[in-house]
């Protein structure tokens, strides 16, 4: 079924607070995309950040973002008030989120809400029960991980950090009350989040979420499972992740995340991917999993290298994976990132699993006039087609970097109507494809330029922080989109 929907990650909404979040303006945002003939919202990850901010480096795979609790829930549950929220610093431009200010004021306020929390025997008692099996780990790592001064778990105490059973059962009587609190802070973030879920739904909007196939180093998942990753005795990566040279750099791509076992993850038939992605499936209606072909073949780099040049490619778990995610959990509403320089093995596992792959509209055009899988005329029904991802430019900034040739290829594809803006006749583009699914970054709906830009690979600062100003999606703007969707029975 031909359809629609809206790239835009839940930290650029409006909001009085610094960064977007589960409370009203989400909700609007909802009501928004109703209007506008979308039925999809697609979102980047939701796990809590740490060093550049970036929801592919969390901390957990399994806990959500602090930052993006709606506060006047708190407030309307009695545990905040309203002049504590709003005298409050969140930073003065409310078109960018000031990760410092808003992390140090909202964490306070967590802390706040915290004090006058009532834990509710049936839902609070039943979430830390039926989450134990991530949740106690994830707590107990996030209280120790205080206590050091915010050090990396390979930087702690010889027993925490290989998580010997009697240090551990010391941490957590010392530090019971803060384990309490994380605690409490997941609580808070599922309970508002199934809450927008499920207005989201009963208005015909499906939620898109997004798994980085890879964790990172300092995270509770390595932490509390070793075994799972190539590490040497002292807890350090053998090799680490990334990808080779490719267009967006010419060093390639250092991710610095340790590699899985895969031999050791076969073993269990591969539990925690499946946990990873059933958590995911009870959290979204379809799921977008980043760098798809490392589930092929990956890179893996030599741990202390300084550039991902000196890297080599192994073979992954391919179909063996999917084949036991099918047995276990059932059909999968799988998205499968298949960007950059592909193997035919790729495109192989990538028929063989049914997945939808992905399609960019700017990797389309090139200075030689060449064909490309990325230009709508090749688009297969079966695909997810964009004018770009988080990691792109905007398609207007896009337009305006471009090579001479490559813009003038652009404008002849897409055909800009009279007094039509090139992002319009973009989207429109994929409209009129043959690609079963069209979402389009909020940024390139509304016509913006480089400043808007959500993320550009391989640098640190500045990046993540975009948000929308307040009234930007229009009414008049949400029209245009919904004339476009019924134009080309979206």
């Amino acid at each position: 079924m031909r359809s629609c929907g809206i790239l835009m990650h839940i930290t650029s909404l409006p909001s009085p607070y610094g960064i977007g979040t589960f409370g009203a303006e989400a909700e609007a945002f909802v009501d928004w995309l109703k209007a506008s003939g979308q039925k999809y919202w697609q979102v980047l990850p939701l796990g809590p950040t740490g060093y550049g901010d970036s929801p592919y480096q969390s901390f957990s795979t399994f806990a959500g973002n602090p930052l993006l609790i709606d506060l006047d829930d708190l407030v309307e549950n009695g545990m905040l008030t309203k002049e504590q929220c709003a005298e409050a610093d969140y930073g003065a431009d409310p078109s960018f989120v000031d990760y410092e200010k808003v992390t140090r004021t909202k964490m306070k306020l967590l802390e706040d809400a915290f004090t006058h929390f009532e834990e509710d025997e049936i839902a609070y008692v039943s979430f830390i029960k039926d989450e134990a099996w991530w949740l106690d780990n994830y707590a107990l790592y996030m209280a120790i991980k205080e206590s050091n001064g915010q050090a990396s778990w390979q930087n702690w105490d010889e027993d925490l950090k290989m998580r010997k059973p009697e240090a551990l059962q010391k941490a957590g009587d010392e530090l019971h009350d803060r384990v309490s609190f994380w605690k409490f802070v997941q609580y808070t973030f599922y309970r508002q989040w199934q809450q927008l879920k499920r207005y989201a739904n009963r208005n015909d909007v499906k939620i898109i979420g997004d798994i980085p196939i890879y964790v990172a180093m300092d995270s509770a998942d390595v932490w509390a499972n070793k075994e799972l990753f190539l590490l040497d005795r002292e807890g350090n990566p053998t090799d680490v992740a990334g990808v080779p040279p490719d267009y967006f750099s010419k060093t390639g791509q250092l991710w610095g995340n340790p590699i899985y076992n895969w031999e050791k993850m076969k073993e269990d038939r591969y539990s925690w991917w499946i946990k990873r992605i059933g958590k995911s499936a009870e959290m979204f209606d379809l799921l977008r999993i980043d760098h798809f072909r490392g589930f092929d073949t990956y890179y893996a780099i030599p741990y202390g290298e300084t550039t991902a040049i000196n890297g080599k490619w192994l073979v992954g778990p391919g179909m063996d994976l999917f084949n036991e995610v099918k047995a276990q959990l059932g059909s999968a509403n799988i998205i499968a990132e298949d960007l950059g320089d592909i193997f035919d093995s790729v495109k192989e596992l990538l028929k063989a699993s049914g997945f939808p792959g992905m399609r960019v509209l700017q990797f389309g055009f090139n200075p030689k006039n060449e064909d490309s899988d990325h230009l709508p005329h090749r688009y297969p029904p079966n695909c997810v087609a964009y004018t770009g991802t988080h990691d792109n430019a905007t398609i207007m900034q896009w337009l305006r970097e471009a090579d001479r040739d490559s813009a003038k290829m652009a404008k002849r594809y897409v055909k800009p109507n009279f007094l039509e803006k090139f992002n319009r006749a973009a989207i429109r583009s994929l409209y009129m494809s043959s690609a079963g699914l069209v979402i389009i970054p909020m940024q390139d709906v509304l016509g913006l330029g480089g400043k808007a830009r959500m993320n550009v690979p391989s640098t640190l600062g500045g990046n993540w922080k975009w948000r929308m100003k307040k009234g930007a999606n229009s009414e008049r703007v949400g029209e245009k989109l919904k004339e476009l969707a019924d134009t080309y029975f979206r």
